[in-house]
């Protein structure tokens, strides 16, 4: 096997379990390992740290064990046998009122490089990284073991998400569907509300499970509320706001086909569409020009707005002029819900970013919660930066 030799004193991460090795760590590489091979890490002193997924570039190695037993031909059966456990563990598998989940979370599961979503049966992969997308067969027959009759399908949609490589061929398609079964898409219950997912059209794997706990608690609150749902996608919160009790729901987002699944998860929900209005439009100019007051709860989840460091200071500025127009705009005694997905964005910076954005309109303002992923993303406790979803509840006097 061919190996990864780290300077001397950059082995401590690899002590300390971090999942990555990175470029600068490295003194040598023995051998001429493809991207996506397994190679060995050792420290300078020939000690043997860990087994990973090697690539070119700043993230030079996925870390995949740190056994020093070589990989085992049912490695992947292993973890995400281990990974369902989890969710079973915590209620999600098998519950009667919820049939999504996310399976495999990457480096939160000890897979760094891998996404896997279950959708009533179906699973839908995602590769970060070349070794997962090289490895995508094999995960698909560890899936099928792991779940045996349960399974539908395996769908892979890496072609976003796989570092573009020559010789990869980066086409989505079915690495695996039982017989009979044809379908693109399917209604998913999630805390008994209902949704039609598209994995072959709609975003990422066609679904942002990673809200489920939030847009509950948006339910809890939207009763007899009149409610804006900014960069709505699908419509997940204004589902749940339209079961919580709102009078009237407004949904927002740019993508005509997005609005197109909120008005056809309205219908699936059986909800009077006269309680619900789709705009399609720019979300931030919508919330600047709508009437004081007219909203006394708003959702506020943008898109990543940085997916770099380089981007972070951008970031942050566009986050404070959304959330002060959001904050000036809702009504006296009313909520706004705000988050960000920005990895790099971290919970701090989010906060003073809000913060300065409610100093800027000079209202009274609480934080009544504070919010992130659900336990199905979770988090290695040896890599915090998997803690990428922030949320602020706010109360506005």
């Amino acid at each position: 096997m061919d190996k990864v030799i780290l300077r001397p004193g950059r082995e401590e991460s690899l002590r300390r379990f971090h999942p990555w090795v990175f470029s600068g760590a490295i003194a040598q590489v023995t051998g001429r390992p493809a991207e996506g091979d397994v190679v060995g890490v050792f420290a300078a002193d020939g000690s043997f740290l860990a087994y990973g997924h090697y690539q070119i570039g700043s993230i030079a190695v996925r870390i995949l064990s740190f056994d020093e037993d070589p990989l085992r031909p049912d490695f992947f059966e292993i973890m995400i046998g281990r990974a369902l456990q989890a969710r079973t563990a915590v209620g999600l598998d098998g519950a009667a009122d919820t049939n999504c989940y996310r399976l495999v979370h990457g480096e939160g599961d000890n897979l760094p490089g891998l996404i896997i979503d279950y959708y009533d049966g179906v699973c839908v992969l995602q590769a970060h990284s070349v070794g997962m997308f090289r490895a995508k067969k094999q995960i698909a027959d560890a899936l099928r073991a792991v779940y045996g009759d349960r399974l539908k399908a395996v769908y892979d949609k890496s072609s976003g998400t796989a570092p573009f490589k020559a010789g990869l061929d980066l086409v989505d398609g079915y690495l695996y569907r039982a017989e009979g079964f044809d379908a693109d898409e399917c209604i998913v219950l999630e805390n008994g509300n209902r949704f039609c997912v598209n994995w072959t059209e709609g975003q990422k794997t066609g679904f942002f499970l990673d809200q489920r706990d939030n847009r509950a608690a948006v339910g809890r609150l939207s009763g007899g509320r009149t409610v804006l749902n900014l960069f709505c996608y699908t419509g997940g919160f204004s589902i749940y706001a339209l079961a919580g009790g709102a009078i009237h729901v407004d949904s927002v987002d740019s993508s005509r086909k997005a609005m197109d699944m909120v008005d056809r998860n309205v219908a699936i929900g059986g909800f009077d569409p006269a309680r619900h209005t789709s705009y399609c439009a720019d979300a931030i100019d919508f919330v600047k020009n709508v009437p004081d007051g007219k909203y006394d709860l708003m959702i506020v989840d943008p898109p990543a707005f940085a997916k770099h460091r380089g981007a972070l200071k951008n970031a942050l500025r566009a986050y404070q002029r959304l959330n002060a127009a959001a904050i000036e705009k809702v009504a006296p005694g009313g909520f706004v819900f705000t988050f960000s997905c920005s990895q790099v964005v971290d919970a701090e910076a989010f906060a003073l970013a809000v913060f300065s954005a409610a100093a800027e309109t000079g209202r009274s303002v609480r934080i009544l919660d504070r919010m992130g992923q659900p336990a199905d993303h979770a988090v290695n406790i040896y890599h915090p930066e998997g803690a990428y979803l922030k949320g602020l509840l706010l109360y506005v006097e």
